[in-house]
């Protein structure tokens, strides 16, 4: 479809999903599915449940917020759980305000985002569909209409609970209108909209001498206070503050600590009854999530005063800390450079995820965990295996430290030097050290690092160098193998047939000669001592490899050369410092000769070809590497 075509169809889409009709309609939709009539934090757990989850060593992973959030999986879960779903059932985390507590730049504000725009498009769908009284300018919930006296009743028949009272504009609309006959009043379909001020509001803290609380709960509409006389008459009155607009759906806070006093006061009423006071009328009935983000200074500041109790009581705090895990890291910087017009400019492999290193260095905190220092704990927690620790050894560690992630450089900081490297002229590619070498001149320009800080992150900047490092000699190293797969594969035939004739006492026949020999030692021990098996722990390791071989035999599959995370990495490393030499005398070479250039050559292309590296990067890299391994 070309674009007005896209645009027709949209149109169209909306047209379909509109619907009107009476009170007594409505409540024939409510006896095939009450669903429409959930409350607004049950809505918003139905959203995120809608779009599934995925469960890894007893930890969900809900995929509503994959595409935006990284890293924060443990900190969404414990939302999710903990304030979402508790909510949805009425428990009474639902009359507290959900405050996301971190530090600056950690994704409080893309989480709220996220729950917006869920919410909108979720209220297109079926299952999400919400209805109002129509007309009503905070979008009322049609069962308001019901006495309070047949509401037991009623409930029982439709499998609902039914929570506040009619709103004052409707109360005399219902009056003057419809005579007080409510099987006419009208019901419409509304769909939530941030743009167009249904079901979500937004409430930003400015100048307390210049806000007025009319800005939460509305305000007198003095052009016709001649014409109704009154005050207290809803038609004087514009039910448009935000705690109005966000009824049935999403009130957002930002920054709200910096809020002043009176207009957090609004929300004592609102959290724990569900109403708040406007103008001359009785309590107005709301229905709506409550959510806020601040920063830990600001928290720490307003619990320390104790005029604050009251409003600190109808809290829920939830910790959103920094991501630590260095791949979801990558990810928040590829998605936002992707975000920007410079996505023209070639990034070299590893250059990001260098980057990523020295941010999460900068997070962690030492564990008294002995042998493990920070560089492995952050293997440990992206992920990957280290020697002599196991899952146990991880989660103690993530528990260790409750304050974990709360401090540290932020992504935004790294963004914005990685984009003052990719702003350079001329510049067709930006590699780790580039990264590396840009993070390092804005630590000068960083005013509120205090020098001891800074000399600690250029420390981790150094380890981040090192990482990579042995990254970028390993990949050089790899795409000198010619047919590195098989070369390996060959090696890791012969190391199997080796050990089977250890372990059973046999000897192997020479392919060539036919002879018979003993197992060749010198072969197993060059490949195990790669990954530190020691002489003692040799007999174990070649048996521990015979059980699994055995084992993968018993279900009909044969043992690859991927199927063993650590015997791969030792046939890896035996090939690598094998064409060390090779390696070395080739890339620093400056005058090369043709045999030389070809294989030059033959790299490069293969660095491009499989690896995402561009001519300009992988020349680089070569040079690069030659110069690492003739130090």
């Amino acid at each position: 479809m070309d674009i007005f075509e896209r645009i027709a169809s949209y149109r169209a889409e909306g047209d379909r999903l509109a619907w009107s009709g009476t009170f007594r309609e409505y409540i024939e939709i409510l006896k095939k599915d009450p669903s429409p009539a959930m409350t607004a934090h049950a809505r918003v757990y139905d959203m995120i449940e809608s779009y599934g989850f995925e469960e890894s060593g007893g930890q969900k992973k809900y995929k509503f917020f994959e595409q935006e959030i990284f890293g924060l999986d443990r900190a969404v879960e414990k939302l999710v759980e903990e304030y979402f779903h508790s909510a949805a059932r009425r428990l009474d985390v639902r009359k507290r305000i959900l405050l996301l507590m971190g530090p600056v730049s950690g994704g409080k504000s893309t989480l709220v985002t996220l729950l917006k725009r869920g919410l909108e498009k979720h209220s297109r769908t079926d299952r999400g569909a919400v209805y109002a009284i129509a007309g009503c300018p905070m979008q009322e919930e049609p069962l308001h209409l019901i006495p309070l006296e047949l509401r037991p009743e009623i409930e029982k028949e439709l499998g609902v609970r039914i929570e506040g009272n009619l709103c004052p504009a409707c109360q005399l609309r219902l009056k003057t209108e419809y005579g007080g006959d409510i099987e006419k009043v009208e019901v419409e379909r509304i769909l939530i909209s941030e743009e167009n001020r249904v079901g979500i509001g937004t409430f930003s803290p400015s100048d307390p001498k210049s806000q007025d609380i009319a800005d939460l709960t509305g305000s007198i509409d003095f052009s016709t206070i001649t014409e109704y006389g009154s005050e207290s008459d809803p038609r004087a009155y514009r039910f448009d503050g935000e705690l109005n607009k966000a009824n049935r759906g999403l009130m957002e806070f930002q920054e709200m600590l910096k809020c002043d006093e009176k207009f957090l006061w609004n929300l004592l009423s609102l959290t724990q009854e569900g109403n708040f006071k406007a103008g001359r009328f009785a309590l107005i009935s709301a229905d709506e999530l409550i959510v806020a983000h601040t920063n830990e200074s600001e928290y720490k500041a307003f619990i320390a005063n104790k005029k604050n109790e009251a409003l600190q009581s109808r809290m829920i705090v939830m910790p959103i800390p920094y991501n630590l895990r260095v791949s979801d890291e990558e990810k928040i910087y590829s998605k936002l450079i992707g975000q920007s017009d410079m996505k023209h400019i070639h990034i070299a492999p590893h250059a990001l995820r260098s980057a990523a290193i020295f941010s999460v260095l900068t997070r962690l905190k030492e564990t008294k965990k002995q042998g493990m220092d920070l560089i492995k704990k952050m293997r440990m927690y992206d992920g990957v295996e280290v020697e002599g620790y196991k899952e146990a050894d991880l989660k103690e560690m993530q528990n260790e430290y409750l304050e974990e992630g709360m401090s540290g450089i932020d992504p935004r900081y790294v963004i914005n030097r990685i984009s003052s490297a990719l702003i350079k002229q001329d510049l067709q590619c930006i590699n780790a050290l580039d990264m590396l070498r840009a993070i390092k001149d804005g630590l000068d320009q960083h005013a509120s690092i205090a020098k001891e800080e800074r000399e600690r992150y250029l420390n981790f900047i150094a380890a981040a160098r090192k990482e990579y490092d042995d990254l970028a000699k390993k990949e050089v190293q790899k795409a000198f193998v010619y047919s590195f797969e098989e070369s390996a594969k060959t090696l890791f035939e012969n190391y199997l047939d080796n050990i089977e004739a250890f372990c059973n006492w046999t000897k192997i026949r020479d392919p060539l000669t036919d002879e018979e020999m003993d197992p060749d030692e010198r072969l197993m021990r060059s490949i195990e001592e790669q990954i530190g098996v020691s002489e003692n722990a040799k007999k174990a390791f070649r048996e521990e490899i015979m059980i699994r071989i055995s084992a993968y035999s018993r279900k009909g599959k044969k043992f690859e050369y991927n199927n063993h995370e650590r015997l791969r990495e030792a046939i890896e490393k035996k090939l690598f410092t094998d064409l060390k030499d090779i390696v070395k005398i080739t890339t620093s070479t400056k005058t090369p000769d043709a045999v030389q250039l070809k294989r030059i050559n033959e790299v490069s292309s293969r660095l491009i070809e499989e690896h995402g590296y561009c001519p300009v990067c992988a020349n680089e890299l070569l040079r690069y590497v030659g110069s690492l391994l003739n130090r």
